[in-house]
């Protein structure tokens, strides 16, 4: 029988501190949790009950998340997830979701200014032919308000760094055209793989002084990965891989069979409805980005509760598509805690639900280390294991 697998990544929800989160300055962020009391309880049915709440049980210190209750017998497994890399960024979660571990984890700029170093921003400046300013560490929507106006009238680039191992560049679209910005950013990529860079990002922005805003057109050039990730092995054991949102840009195109680079949570459910109703077989990787980047980043509570009851309305219309032989899997990344001081990215523990037809729910456990999920998918499509992790996966008896 033909099987597929959906894996949804809920870009940011964590749910709890992980044990190291102090080593991050993030002891006590609970995405989830922290949501929830802010907003007084969140309506989540449809994860409430694949088992959400469940998996409270498993955790130590961490708060309820109001407004859900655990389930006697959820419709999921459910379980939540230890990441065993260093870092607590985009690529590192997938990367590991995907079977890798980074440890040492991506170089980080430091927070000073200037940030990135000489050798690197003259190399990036005589090869783009363009001012470069910023320099620095912040938040981008504040930067492009504070630069916008020099970057239009010098014709500039706006360069900038995180807490997360990123070097973004950011160009008015008026100004520079965006396959320019992308080709520097293909440039910046080159020039920064000597420093363990994660990321390369493109923000093209738009507007005039004063009400500037980032298009959907952004870009990321990922670090490429130093061992074959699941996606690898899968698609050479002949198994399709799909991917959909930001994946194309996280595995830089590697082990991909087709993909659809959406720009937001609702473009990227459109296309899983049809992948899930034209595509008999493979596995499907999605990520779903506004989470993270419409309101953890931004702090904003509000936006992350509406984003969080958007998808459980959209999941109960998307979860009568699954039949015999499908298995849905949702995780998170990292956290992005919009309670929680500054506007980084949370080290936190990742909920983990197993959604298969017909299938009871199950306790899974914590799973130390989020390569799990890429030794289960190895056993879900019959294919040779990764060298690391534990399957959670058992056949239906």
């Amino acid at each position: 029988m033909p099987r597929r697998c959906f894996l949804l990544v809920l870009d940011s929800v964590g749910i709890g501190a992980a044990p190291d989160a102090a080593a991050y300055g993030d002891a006590g962020a609970a995405t989830l949790q922290h949501c929830a009391q802010a907003l007084g309880g969140l309506s989540l049915p449809t994860l409430e009950r694949m088992g959400l709440a469940n998996i409270l049980s498993l955790l130590e210190d961490q708060g309820p998340i109001s407004g859900l209750n655990s389930q006697a017998e959820p419709l999921a497994s459910w379980g939540c997830m230890r990441e065993r890399s260093q870092g607590k960024d985009t690529i590192t979660g997938h990367w590991e979701l995907a079977g890798l571990e980074l440890n040492p984890g991506f170089s980080l700029f430091p927070d000073e200014d200037p940030t990135f170093p000489s050798a690197l921003t003259d190399a990036l400046a005589q090869a783009c032919g363009r001012p470069l300013l910023g320099n620095c560490h912040g938040s981008g929507t504040r930067l492009i308000q504070e630069y916008g106006e020099a970057l239009q009238e010098q014709g500039a680039y706006l360069i900038y760094s995180s807490a997360d191992s990123v070097f973004q560049i950011a160009a008015h679209v008026d100004v520079v055209p965006l396959e320019e910005l992308y080709q520097t950013c293909r440039v910046a990529r080159r020039l920064c793989d000597p420093y363990r860079v994660g990321r390369v990002i493109a923000r093209p922005f738009r507007g005039k002084p004063g009400a500037y805003e980032r298009t959907a057109d952004r870009v990321d050039f990922a670090y490429e990965t130093e061992e074959p990730t699941l996606l690898e092995r899968l698609q050479a054991q002949g198994v399709p891989v799909y991917s959909v949102g930001k994946i194309e840009d996280i595995f830089a195109q590697r082990g991909i069979s087709q993909g659809w680079h959406t720009g937001g949570n609702a473009e990227s459910m459109l296309q899983l409805e049809q992948i899930a109703d034209e595509f008999k077989e493979g596995f499907i990787f999605a990520n779903l980005i506004d989470f993270d980047m419409c309101f953890g980043h931004r702090r904003d509570v509000q936006g992350y509760g509406r984003c969080l009851e958007e998808f459980d309305l959209w999941l109960a219309s998307f979860v009568p598509r699954l039949g015999e032989g499908d298995l849905l899997l949702i995780t998170a990344d990292h956290g992005n805690d919009p309670v929680f001081k500054g506007t980084d990215h949370t080290r936190e523990q990742v909920p983990l639900l197993m959604y298969q037809p017909g299938v009871p729910g199950r306790s899974l456990g914590i799973r130390d280390g989020f390569f799990d999920v890429a030794q289960t998918l190895c056993s879900w499509f019959r294919c040779s294991p990764m060298p690391r992790g534990m399957t959670f996966w058992e056949e239906k008896r």
